[in-house]
């Protein structure tokens, strides 16, 4: 299992003496503004933060890039960052949640378990008594009801330890607060959906770069999730250039085990021939066009058809007539296309 059942229990026997609290936390950055300002909340109480990110290719935020969000708002936090990837066992999640999905294959409660073990683990490591994250009650209908955040620390097992300064007033004591680390009047009751306070905070503080509220998991976007489910149900083994591939491309699932990914700008046609290796590929020769990735084998029909898809997302006005495919072995071949494919069956087949 993901979560075994005697780690939470073996978290929850540690007594209050074997882990004192001290003024040290671990705070989990996602690069959006409820995260930063829970980590300011801390913070301007004298409290020493390290910043968590767990990027994934769930997220569109890229955390190695010097002007990516959470880079940007650690850099106005003064924190150090720590990156901790999100690994195989996540897609294990993903394919199969404890807690089930959300409205789309988003497994929010178990994420944020996830999360918090893995924000646990780096607490440990350097030396920290708590938890801190810009969740706010009521903001997340899955992961974010008073009844969930207490069973996502049950079973995180990080009862008592996961502070959230954006809602503390509206929710039970934590250790830190209990044990005077942190003064519980300085720290916020916002609850519900809105933003206004989170915002005019913001504003105070001059705080600028962080993520939209719509920018976070691509898993709660439908088509993307399509993809992805796709994706799991086809392949047994997932590699990072299958997940990579997930973010280019009009994505066409022409049979279980073959799948075509077509370009759809000059930026996704040098994507994909970055991740070619090993792969068929088929490319215009004589007019301008998309590039086509293949996952699987075709046989010389399926080829033609492929073919004929490649033509259709050309130019009206420059659809040539020849083709190249490169098979996986590197050999080139030509292979001549007399129509564009039929929209309704692209439509049919489209992820």
């Amino acid at each position: 299992m993901i979560f075994p059942h005697d780690y939470a229990r073996q978290c929850e026997t540690v007594s209050k003496e074997e882990r004192p609290m001290n003024k040290k936390a671990v705070a989990l950055l996602s690069g959006g503004l409820d995260s930063a300002l829970a980590i300011h909340l801390v913070q301007r109480q004298g409290v020493e933060i390290v910043a968590l990110h767990l990027p994934s290719f769930f997220s569109p935020l890229d955390a190695d890039g010097e002007h990516s969000p959470v880079r940007l708002l650690a850099r106005q936090l003064d924190v150090p960052l720590l990156l901790r990837e999100k690994g195989d066992d996540f897609l294990d999640i993903i394919r199969n949640p404890r807690y089930g999905h959300g409205k789309n294959l988003n497994p929010c409660i178990d994420c944020r378990i996830y999360s918090f073990i893995k924000a646990k683990q780096v607490m440990d490591e350097v030396g920290a008594s708590f938890i801190v994250t810009g969740e706010v009650v009521g903001q997340r209908p899955m992961s974010q009801r008073r009844d969930a955040l207490r069973l996502i620390e049950k079973q995180a097992g990080c009862r008592g330890i996961i502070l959230r300064p954006l809602s503390s007033q509206v929710l039970p004591p934590t250790r830190p607060e209990e044990e005077g680390v942190v003064n519980r009047q300085q720290l916020l009751g916002i609850s519900g959906r809105g933003r206004k306070a989170q915002l005019r905070l913001a504003e105070e503080l001059g705080l600028h770069g962080y993520s939209p509220p719509a920018g976070g998991c691509l898993l709660t976007d439908k088509g993307f999730s399509q993809r992805v489910r796709d994706l799991l149900s086809e392949e047994i083994e997932v590699g990072k250039g299958d997940l990579a591939l997930l973010r280019v491309g009009r994505h066409i699932r022409m049979r279980p085990e073959l799948k075509i990914i077509v370009g759809r700008n000059q930026s996704d046609n040098q994507r994909l021939e970055s991740l070619s290796s090993g792969r068929t590929i088929f490319s215009p020769v004589d007019f301008p066009g998309p590039l086509v990735l293949v996952h699987g084998r075709p046989n010389p029909e399926e080829e033609s058809l492929i073919a004929s898809v490649l033509r259709r997302y050309a130019r009206e006005s420059s659809r040539g007539e020849w083709v190249e495919v490169r098979n996986a072995a590197g050999e080139d071949r030509r292979i001549r296309v007399e129509h564009a494919a039929d929209d309704r069956w692209i439509q049919e087949h489209l992820l």
